[in-house]
């Protein structure tokens, strides 16, 4: 299996936060799993870093900090295609994130699985809920 972490669930994993499941844990520790996280993910944190520092919400990391731990890690970062993006737009609006909505998109173009919060589930049997 090839799963694509949602952002959260590979801070979780780069941070060893409590938050992340057990059986998310044991499904990104396995080596015979390729461990995907999205360059949607790492803008993500970079953007919301800033804002984390001047009070507006949680961020523990920055994107370049984030970057780091990924690729040591050895976690695949594949690019967003124009593809992904038009994708987006046909996604039903179960979800208003544009993160979240991205790596929807990603995950249905380029079908790994996408780990992820039940918000999420209704977009395609493809997203794992733990």
């Amino acid at each position: 299996m090839n799963p694509l972490l949602d952002t959260n669930v590979a801070l979780w994993a780069i941070t060893d936060d409590p938050r992340l499941p057990p059986a998310a844990r044991q499904l990104i520790a396995d080596v015979q799993n390729s461990v995907t996280v999205s360059v949607v993910s790492i803008w993500e944190i970079a953007i919301k870093y800033p804002l984390a520092r001047n009070g507006h919400g949680e961020m523990p990391i920055s994107g370049k900090e984030a970057l780091g731990y990924f690729r040591g890690a050895g976690y695949a970062l594949p690019s967003v295609s124009p593809e992904h993006v038009v994708l987006v737009e046909e996604l039903p609006l179960l979800h208003a994130d544009p993160f979240d909505r991205l790596l929807i998109a990603q995950a249905l173009r380029e079908p790994p699985g996408l780990i992820h919060d039940a918000k999420l589930v209704a977009y395609s049997d493809t997203v794992m809920v733990f």
